[in-house]
């Protein structure tokens, strides 16, 4: 076959693609990086275009081929055929995770993966690189000119996978002529694809690391320290600390600088040496697990970014929870599967009050845990819950700790999840046991609550909400939240974003607890069907019972009216669930709603819920806080078009507005679907009421997956607004694209695509992540 020609900064590159298997392939080139010579392009200098132009498709589990070029680790591990994500396996697979599984890249081929860097001695380092291969074929071939790129191009989610090696990239190259890199997108500009092709051609070469400033390296000495004390106690503090933010982003004080905490089988002073369990909870396989902390070491990505401060006043309130709280550890509790996989038998020891508040802390964190971690991935994986929704918190001061103490030891039991089990354990059996456990529990819950001392205790109406004030008197702002479903992806964000919510939970400690061990620690990704299965079915039972908390504070006739509403034609046995999940946590009466029609009762509720919390709700969505140059009324009226024309657009939209006077605004749309309920697994489509879909257009960018982008000046929003209200069909929204999208195809993807991670940047750096475009639509 005939070689690719490359011409630029770097010199003539030759591609010759038929001489490829005269020297025998060593593994261990890239085992560790080697750093550049004079005049040499280093892993730093390249990592802006890896950031900016692949990482955007190559970030996480999800990246196609398992190619995620978030690090130089990534790159030199290479691709795998196999999928992370796969619903329809019927065993578990090994676990692949980036900085975990292995930690060499010889170790990752003995693990099925192929190298896309050169890995034969003498040969050219082009020539027999799969990434170089890739950009040289965008270069000879780039992306289709015109509106939609050909049929040939499936850049849906779950596409089938081609994952050439060198040695096969004669043949990829010949059927797949357009699938270049980046996949389905414009080329690079010339002067990067010549520094990312010159970096390669010396050898990947990457600079040292510099160690961590002085006062940086203290507090983590510090932190580490205060986390590995050698009592019962602190040890079980340091567990259940650690089983809670194994997936966050950790930084300290305003430096953001992001690390892990990970178990090591070293104590502090010691260099690391990682235990890599499948699960947090699971057994480390040592006498003693220290928990260290080491640099996250990748590319931000905002769909894994969980960013968690660590400061002073963090330490004090941890200090004050868990180190100066008083009680006792006598014994630690084991790994055992039954147990470990159950907090509330692990960590019975540790009081309510201080588990409660930490979560509540960072309530926003805890929530996101099952949107941006592994589990919120897939349409099948997210349609247990709707495309809208509130959350508050009951008051962690609601209920005597005491008694809640021993209401959840006596139900422990009851309480058990999935992440106990094999994922080979039998599905249909193990969730009637869960089934009848939730049921007891209930019914525990309820005979609890009418007893005749908490019955006097307990707040009535909404001041059982909690209203975000801390022990100290300080506004906590993640009081109340906001989760939207965008299909197959999800987003939850500080405050009451919208008006009017298609559903509203109110989470209790229990509730929170096991969602988190249900769906963050007892989640496992490489799981087969089975677990997946059980995990989505047992997440039923915990949606109902976070509305049912809700629904209880509305009058009966109202809360049984907006019950049926939430479940419309849902099956008969989901229906005697809900019904049976009913439990009165206050005086009804006291909310004053009993005479109102059921829609206007369950809209005062909200608004008295909203009042609640309003002293701390976060306003950064809303538009009241765009720029006085903003038209606000013309986006109003984008932003109050309701029903079916709705169905034809995408779920995450990000606008560029240009406005008169001022700099440009961005601007989210997001197409909240309607369903008759979400009780079921599968055929959604049937379920579908789009009649009653809505928008919510917010100030700035929401979501990770963005699946258009439209760029409006503001003289043309009324023409905006009037072709989104009659949209009747894909030949409608294709003429919209037309008009106002800045499609895939478009050779001004890319600078738009650095407009929106600039003003992201500059809006927040703490939150900042880069966006990921595999799911950027091809309409």
């Amino acid at each position: 076959m005939a070689g690719l020609f490359f011409f630029g900064a770097g010199g003539a590159l030759l591609a010759d693609q038929g001489d490829r298997h005269d020297s025998k392939p060593d593994p261990t080139r890239y085992d560790a990086p080697s750093p550049p010579r004079a005049g040499e392009v280093a892993y730093q200098d390249v990592e802006r275009i890896l950031a900016t132009r692949c990482v955007v498709c190559h970030g996480c589990y999800d990246a196609p081929c398992q190619l995620k070029l978030t690090a130089w680790e990534g790159i030199a591990r290479g691709a795998s055929n196999e999928k992370v994500y796969n619903g329809t396996r019927l065993f578990p697979a090994a676990p692949t995770r980036l900085f975990e599984d292995a930690l060499t890249a010889s170790a990752w081929r003995e693990r099925g993966f192929h190298p896309v860097l050169c890995e034969r001695p003498g040969q050219d380092n082009i020539d027999g690189s799969v990434l170089a291969q890739m950009l040289l074929l965008k270069q000879q071939h780039p992306t289709p000119e015109g509106k939609r790129l050909p049929d040939t191009f499936d850049v849906s989610i779950n596409r089938a996978q081609q994952c050439t090696t060198i040695e096969n990239f004669p043949e990829f190259s010949r059927r797949f002529p357009l699938w270049g890199m980046p996949f389905g997108l414009p080329e690079l500009a010339a002067q990067d694809r010549d520094l990312l092709l010159r970096w390669i051609r010396q050898g990947a070469p990457r600079a040292p690391d510099a160690p961590p400033k002085p006062e940086l390296d203290q507090q983590l000495s510090q932190w580490e320290s205060w986390l590995n004390l050698d009592t019962p106690k602190r040890r079980l503090v340091a567990r259940y600390l650690y089983e809670h933010l194994f997936l966050a982003h950790l930084y300290f004080g305003d430096d953001l600088h992001y690390f892990r905490l990970i178990r090591s089988r070293t104590a502090p002073g010691h260099p690391v040496d990682l235990v890599a369990t499948r699960r947090p909870f699971d057994d480390p396989g040592v006498a003693r697990a220290f928990y260290r902390f080491v640099p996250l070491g990748e590319s931000v990505v905002s769909k894994t970014h969980m960013p968690y401060r660590l400061d002073q006043a963090r330490l004090n309130l941890w200090q004050r929870w868990f180190a100066d709280a008083p009680f006792e550890v006598k014994t630690l509790p084991d790994y055992q599967a039954e147990n470990s996989a159950n907090p509330f038998v692990t960590f019975s020891a540790i009081p309510v009050q201080s588990r409660y508040r930490f979560l509540l802390d960072e309530a926003q964190f805890t929530v996101m845990g099952f949107i941006k971690g592994p589990v919120c991935r897939g349409q099948q994986a997210l349609d247990v819950i709707d495309d809208y929704f509130w959350v508050f918190f009951t008051d962690p001061s609601a209920i005597d700790e005491r008694d809640q103490e021993q209401f959840l030891a006596a139900n422990s039991q009851n309480l058990r999840l999935p992440a106990e089990l094999e994922s080979d354990a039998p599905i249909l059996s193990h969730w009637k046991i869960y089934a009848k456990g939730q049921k007891r529990y209930l019914e525990a819950r309820a005979a609890f609550f009418d007893q005749g001392h908490v019955k006097r205790v307990l707040p009535k109406g909404t001041q059982l909400i909690w209203d975000g004030r801390d022990e100290d008197g300080h506004d906590n702002p993640n009081a109340a939240l906001t989760v939207f479903r965008h299909y197959d992806s999800a987003s939850v964000e500080k405050g009451l974003i919208g008006d009017e919510p298609q559903t509203t939970w109110i989470i209790s400690y229990p509730l929170l607890e096991r969602l988190h061990y249900l769906l963050i620690a007892g989640y496992d990704v490489y799981g087969n069907l089975g677990h997946q299965l059980k995990s989505r079915l047992y997440m039923d039972f915990l949606r109902i019972e976070g509305e049912q908390n809700f629904l209880s504070l509305l009058p009966e006739g109202a809360h049984l009216a907006i019950e049926r509403r939430w479940y419309r034609d849902a099956p008969r046995s989901t229906l005697e669930y809900v019904a049976a999940s009913h439990l009165l946590l206050g005086d009804r009466s006291v909310v004053e709603l009993g005479g109102l029609a059921p829609e206007r009762a369950y809209q005062q509720l909200l608004a008295r819920m909203r009042q609640r919390v309003d002293r701390v709700l976060a306003h950064q969505f809303d538009l009241q806080n765009l720029p006085s140059s903003a038209p606000r009324d013309a986006l109003k009226k984008l932003a109050d078009i309701r029903g079916i024309s709705l169905q034809w657009l995408p779920q995450v939209v990000l606008i560029k507005l240009t406005v008169q006077r001022g700099d440009p605004i961005w601007l989210t749309l997001l197409n909240n679907s309607a369903h008759k309920n979400v009780a079921e697994i599968f055929f959604e489509d049937r379920r579908r009421l789009p009649e009653e879909d809505t928008i919510t257009l917010v100030s700035g960018v929401l979501g990770a997956y963005p699946n258009a982008f439209w760029t409006v000046d503001e003289a043309q929003l009324p023409e905006l607004t009037r072709r989104v209200a009659t949209l009747a069909g894909e030949a409608d929204y294709s003429a919209l694209m037309d008009r106002f999208g800045m499609r895939r195809t478009n050779p001004r993807f890319w600078a738009l695509s650095d407009q929106v991670h600039l003003a992201m940047r500059d809006r927040n750096r703490v939150s900042f992540g880069m966006l990921d475009y595999n799911r950027l639509e091809n309409r």
